[in-house]
């Protein structure tokens, strides 16, 4: 029993963490919660069905395809409502209005498109079989889960700790307004900031569809797993939402051993509460 609620506990936590470190990404350089972010995974996933699918391309044809709608949709995003309304000095919660009319709108048109019944995707490994660790049992997808979890997260924090464009990503994060005054053009910053986030957000959409499927709500249930995984981990923290992540993963699958299943996202916000009066600003965020 206890090896598999480990295993479940880290694929649950990767899943979250794909989605989590982006959200935190944008957060810390746009200020505010963008909840379109969830939607980009939907979009994600009916991508690789659209072109796996119905188009009939190569599977890792349309993986690449579904990441890219989904990233150029969030960019498309920041270009097209985000940043007008930041040019107007608009405040954090007309952001989040907007975000969330754009999240319903690209859910209202995936289900207009493709119905709003569950679809599957094929699998990633034709003709895999589930392998077992020391008695759990893992898949093939989710093996791939985990390991994009963990690369995507060492790439990101390479690049922000290694690269130019992570010092005016940070820079920016610290305080906007200073960045413009160095001469950083915190416009193109924040808009490839949502390149990356967007396509950890299509990844996210993807794995989880070829692990369980797709439907047009599927982006909200990752979005609420993946800013509660952002809260506790602290905003802003791309490494405090990987943590945040795997702390959510396994209070989740522990939780569910010794009660009903339905009691799961009980338990989430429980520990979403408890962050927020006893540690607000996460485990690795600033006060």
């Amino acid at each position: 029993m206890v090896p598999q609620i480990i295993i479940n506990s880290i694929i649950a936590g990767s899943l979250y963490a794909l989605v989590a470190m982006g959200f935190s990404l944008i957060y810390s350089v746009t200020k505010f919660f963008n909840l379109a972010h969830g939607v980009l995974a939907a979009v994600g996933g009916y991508g690789v069905f659209f072109f796996g699918r119905m188009l009939g391309l190569p599977v890792m044809v349309a993986v690449a395809l579904g990441i890219l709608i989904a990233t150029l949709v969030g960019w498309l995003l920041e270009r097209c409502v985000f940043s007008p309304l930041r040019s107007r000095k608009s405040s954090a919660l007309v952001l989040l209005v907007a975000s969330l009319g754009a999240f319903t709108a690209i859910q209202a048109l995936i289900a207009l498109l493709f119905g709003s019944q569950f679809l599957t995707l094929a699998p990633i490994l034709e003709g895999g079989s589930p392998f077992t660790v020391a008695g759990a049992t893992i898949t093939d997808v989710q093996i791939v889960l985990v390991g994009t979890a963990l690369a995507a997260f060492v790439c990101v924090w390479l690049i922000l700790k290694k690269t130019s464009f992570g010092k005016v990503v940070r820079a920016t994060a610290d305080d906007e307004e200073v960045a413009k005054i160095v001469g950083i053009n915190t416009h193109k910053v924040i808009g490839k900031t949502f390149v990356i986030g967007s396509m950890l957000a299509g990844m996210a959409g993807i794995l989880s569809g070829f692990d369980t499927g797709i439907e047009p709500i599927m982006g909200l249930p990752l979005l609420l797993k993946g800013v509660i995984a952002a809260i506790i981990g602290g905003m802003g923290s791309v490494p405090g939402a990987l943590l945040g992540a795997y702390l959510l993963g396994f209070s989740e699958n522990v939780g569910v051993w010794f009660i009903p299943g339905e009691w799961k996202d009980a338990i989430s916000f429980s520990i979403l509460i408890l962050f927020l009066l006893l540690r607000p600003f996460g485990i690795l965020g600033r006060k």
